[in-house]
């Protein structure tokens, strides 16, 4: 006989959880042939495999028979945080919503008010992320859902989760009369067909009956993924996908477009898909975000892990702008950029394309030429970095900053640079030697977004310090330094005081090495010291051998050296 569960434990949920994967994965196919709102790239079904499984790595260490560790509301929050950093495309970001839901209103055990309260909370999230709420989506299906199972009298949760299953597979058959694009196209809404397998697949588990449901698939869809470019990633810390999910399309366009004929025009014109996590912020400037990005583009939804951690996707033509937006409210990490086939009336030609840097020092200012860079050198304003971007004959502008100007000003002068010809890009390179590693992966023949964020992800997973010498008496995070002494930096911060220049060199290259690296770029000053380099060169093969050293004669006037570690 089979049991029904009353309520559900941490072991049971953690059960739903790997069985979502399962099904997900059975259903993907299915799933990514509805997909066809607001851009039809057949993909809803992949980012929902991809978004369940990150949840479910974060708690892959205990065994499949065992009771996590924590309990009910330790288990459901870890889920819900790994789903919104590794959330993939409007339907993983909403996803990611549901497990917050039910982790927010988590009790030991789950029982049948919390299933109720859980939904409900779930749909309340959901819509306060979406820009542009629209019906016949997962948001629909997710409210009827919540209403049924607020509706139930029943006092099981197998009860409230059969009726949450059916009042959500009732609403997904109505998604084609409430959506005009999926009545044209003669399907569902995939990202509700999603949210309908795994309310199926927690009522097999509350019942050990999996409710039997219609294929919704179009006959004779094309595979998962059309009409996408490659993608790019920034360097993240989480947990990495296996590579068959590293390959699929990461970004997918479910619930928050518009189904209508004023915004079609523009829906039509987005070229690129947008997405990243923000912390370091707060909910004000979160929601000038939401509404930034709104002005930018479709399918905007922004949304909290409900800690510090938000997950930020959007439809738009300007991806800089996009990025731009995220590092006016926070720091910004994740970036995931990805192209769209969308209608154009001219075929796209050879890249017009110009990489502008920012350099001090004469030999610096010849390395970023040689590698095909216009070099902006001097005093460096904003007045004058504008000016140098609005001189670039070309339509697409990167920009390599390289520490020069304060990330508020450089928000802002991307934004004045650009108009009805020009897109300006600002890669996040905070030093020299951190632009020099971005400017050697440059290709003026793959797209500018791609350009962009490969030479972004070169310069970000570049460690960069600088030595220097102490101006005048100071304090600092480690110590009080003397004017004289041997400053060792990482970034902007002091982390070595040694009266002996030379060892605070030394010193600064075992703490920056201690984390690893293959490749050492030093760039001299005017002022290094004779010898230094090569006292340098022979420490770093000597401490850590395997590990490369290339010395450029930067002639910078502040740093000693600059030190890139790669």
């Amino acid at each position: 006989m089979l049991e029904v569960r009353e309520t559900l434990d941490a072991a049971a949920l953690r059960q739903w959880g790997w069985l979502c994967v399962d099904r997900l994965s059975a259903h993907r196919d299915e799933i990514n042939s509805l997909n066809v709102f607001p851009v039809a790239d057949s993909d809803t079904g992949t980012n929902l495999l991809i978004t369940m499984r990150a949840a479910m790595k974060a708690v892959a260490h205990e065994p499949s028979t065992a009771a996590p560790t924590g309990g009910v509301a330790t288990l459901l929050t870890a889920m819900a945080r790994a789903a919104t950093v590794g959330a993939c495309g409007n339907s993983g970001i909403i996803l990611s919503q549901v497990l917050r839901g039910l982790a927010e209103v988590a009790g030991e055990p789950f029982d049948a008010a919390a299933l109720r309260g859980g939904l409900r909370r779930a749909a309340a999230l959901v819509r306060a992320s979406l820009s542009d709420p629209v019906d016949g989506t997962m948001l629909t299906v997710l409210e009827a859902a919540a209403d049924r199972a607020a509706d139930s009298p029943e006092p099981t949760v197998a009860a409230i989760a059969a009726a949450a299953a059916e009042g959500a597979a009732k609403a997904l058959g109505e998604t084609p009369s409430q959506l005009g694009v999926l009545r044209a196209a003669g399907v569902v809404d995939a990202g509700a067909r999603g949210l309908v397998v795994l309310l199926d697949a927690l009522v097999q588990v509350c019942t050990g009956i999996a409710p039997n449901r219609p294929t919704y698939g179009r006959a004779g869809a094309e595979d998962a993924g059309r009409g996408r470019t490659r993608l790019v990633a920034a360097p993240d810390t989480g947990t990495p996908l296996a590579d068959h999910d590293r390959l699929a399309s990461c970004g997918e366009t479910e619930a928050s477009g518009a189904d209508r004929a004023a915004r079609a025009g523009r829906s039509a014109w987005s070229q690129y898909e947008v997405m990243y996590l923000v912390a370091d912020t707060d909910t004000a400037r979160i929601d000038a975000l939401r509404n930034a990005l709104a002005a930018l583009g479709d399918s905007v939804v922004v949304v909290g892990d409900g800690a510090d951690l938000w997950s930020v996707h959007v439809h738009c033509a300007d991806a800089g702008a996009a990025v731009e937006a995220g590092l006016a409210a926070g720091a910004v990490r994740k970036i995931r950029i990805e192209g769209l086939v969308v209608e154009s009336p001219a075929a796209a030609g050879p890249a017009d394309r110009g990489i502008l840097a920012i350099a001090s020092g004469a030999g610096a200012v010849r390395l970023f030429e040689d590698s095909g860079a216009v070099v902006l050198t001097g005093e460096v304003t904003a007045d004058r970095l504008l000016d140098a971007i609005r001189a670039m004959p070309q339509r697409e502008v990167l920009v390599l900053p390289n520490g020069a100007l304060p990330a508020p000003d450089l928000v802002a002068i991307g934004v004045a640079a650009r108009d009805g010809r020009r897109e300006v890009l600002m890669l996040p390179s905070l030093s020299m030697v951190q632009g020099l590693a971005a400017l050697a992966l440059h290709d003026s023949g793959s797209l500018a977004v791609d350009d962009a964020l490969t030479m972004s992800q070169s310069a970000a997973s570049t460690r960069w310090g600088a030595v220097r010498i102490a101006a005048e008496r100071a304090l600092t995070i480690v110590g009080t330094c003397e004017q004289g002494d041997g400053l060792g930096l990482v970034g902007h911060d002091v982390v070595v005081i040694d009266p002996d220049l030379r060892r605070a060199a030394r010193t600064l290259l075992d703490r920056m090495l201690g984390l690893g690296g293959e490749l050492v770029t030093l760039l001299l000053g005017a002022q290094a010291p004779d010898g230094l380099a090569d006292e340098l060169t022979e420490h770093i093969t000597t401490e850590f051998p395997g590990v490369e050293v290339v010395t450029y004669d930067g002639g910078q006037a502040v740093d000693l050296v600059q030190i890139g570690v790669e």
